[in-house]
């Protein structure tokens, strides 16, 4: 949880509020005690972005992937090839 005065929450609000829109939820607080008086959430937060094929069920990758290129491939790549 994140803590604000009023005043840091008055100077800084749209960074706080894309903080709540992350999922963090943030305190404001008021006087030199620093009490408590409201709070900052988002009504719903932003779902975080996943690429779809990390997470397709049963994709393995072989050895063979992590291997180096064979030499007339990788000339391909560096436009060698043409």
């Amino acid at each position: 949880m994140i803590s604000a005065s009023i005043f840091e929450a008055k100077t800084n609000l749209s960074s706080l509020v894309k903080l709540a829109q992350r999922g963090e939820v943030v305190l404001i607080t008021s006087g030199r005690a620093k009490t408590p008086v409201a709070r900052l959430e988002a009504i719903q937060p932003v779902a975080k972005r996943r690429l779809g094929v990390l997470e397709t069920p049963g994709l393995v990758l072989s050895e063979e992937f992590f291997e180096p290129l064979p030499e007339e491939e990788l000339g391909l790549w560096d436009g060698g090839g043409e």
